[in-house]
Formats: C-alpha cells, sequence, structure tokens
C-alpha cells in the first residue's frame, strides 16, 4: 500500500513532468499499459476533480492507465455518489490519498456567482442542484470587498469551493472519518492553471 506522503509525491513529479513536457508514464505503449491493469487495479491517488475537459487529471499528473481512481463532476462538488465512490475506492483499494482538484475559470464557479448576482428562473433543477451545493462557499465572499473584483473573487471562489468540498469528504462520512483516523487516509485540495499547467496543493 502507498502512503498518502508518498501518493502526493508521485503527484507533484507527476505534474512537474506536465509542467515541463517530459511526460514519462504515458509512454508505455497502451497494450502495456493495458497488460497491466487488466487482472486488477490498485490506484495510488483518488481525485475528485472537475468535469472540465481541460481538467483531466491523468495527463495533468503524468499518470497511466490503473494509476489514479478519478471522479469528475461540474465544480467538483461532493454528493453522496461522490462520496460513495471516495469510500469505494478507499476501502476496496487501500488509497490513502484523495485529491479534490479544483481550477482557474471554472464555469461551475462562474455560474454561481452570476446566479447569486442575477437569480434566473430559467435554469434547470439539474444545473440549479450543482450551483445550490457551490452556493455555500461563494455566499460568504459576496458580501466581502471581493464582489467589486470579479477575477478575484472568482480566484477566491475557486479555493473555497475545494475546501469546501475537502471538509465534506473529511467530516461528512463516517467511513472515510474512520481511515483518517485509523489508516492514514488523506484528503488534500489542489487548484489547477489552466494558464500554467500547475498544479498548487493547498
Amino acid at each position: 500500500m502507498i502512503s498518502a506522503t508518498e501518493a502526493l509525491k508521485r503527484l507533484k513529479a507527476g505534474n512537474q513532468r506536465f509542467v515541463d513536457n517530459r511526460g514519462g508514464r504515458h509512454l508505455l505503449s497502451a497494450q502495456q499499459q493495458r497488460d497491466e491493469v487488466a487482472a486488477g487495479q490498485a490506484p495510488f491517488a483518488i481525485i475528485l476533480g472537475c468535469s472540465d475537459s481541460r481538467v483531466p487529471a491523468e495527463m495533468v499528473f503524468d499518470q497511466g492507465l490503473g494509476d489514479l481512481f478519478v471522479i469528475r463532476v461540474a465544480g467538483n462538488v461532493v454528493a453522496p455518489s461522490q462520496v460513495g465512490s471516495v469510500e469505494f475506492a478507499a476501502e476496496r483499494f487501500g488509497t490513502r490519498l484523495v485529491v479534490v482538484l479544483g481550477h482557474t475559470s471554472c464555469g461551475a464557479i462562474a455560474a454561481t456567482i452570476e446566479e447569486l448576482s442575477r437569480p434566473s428562473a430559467d435554469q434547470s433543477k439539474n444545473l440549479r442542484s450543482i450551483v445550490d451545493r457551490v452556493r455555500p462557499s461563494v455566499e460568504a465572499l459576496m458580501e466581502t470587498e471581493l464582489r467589486h473584483d470579479p477575477e478575484a473573487l472568482a480566484h477566491a471562489a475557486v479555493r473555497a469551493n475545494v475546501r469546501s468540498s475537502v471538509n465534506q469528504l473529511s467530516a461528512g462520512s463516517e467511513v472515510l472519518e474512520q481511515l483518517i483516523l485509523n489508516d492514514g487516509l488523506r484528503v488534500v485540495g489542489a487548484e489547477y492553471s489552466l494558464e500554467s499547467g500547475v498544479v498548487e496543493f493547498f
């Protein structure tokens, strides 16, 4: 079993390779990768990331088939299905690192800020369910001076939303709480920069 500390080192090293344009893991042939994982999987990290097409976790962290257990949903929000997916991987595969991965220029964050600024009756109930999960992270920021600086507001909102998801995973599941307490599970937040490719952990 790979510890959370070692898993985090692997992700950081992989992201540095991605940023430096010297990827390695994915250079194995597709057949080699399939052969390695056909009989089972042992992902070393769980990534709860945004569905944004510009943030594929395997590429951002320069990893291959079977390395990451990736859950993607707009706004990297936490709902019961996401919690259950994290629990599944942590229990079934012994994965000890969970990363909530947000990113710059997040559409779900922008949609939430727009909704809080100008409520819309036309929004579908499904989209509203995502906005409503992001809303608590953004509402408090809308009461500060950040509301006068859209760029700073969006940046702070991305991080607040990631922290909210980290907190929900850390304290909203008895299974995960026990794994954190007794088995070395760590849940951390991170932000991917669309502009630089750098993932900053916090």
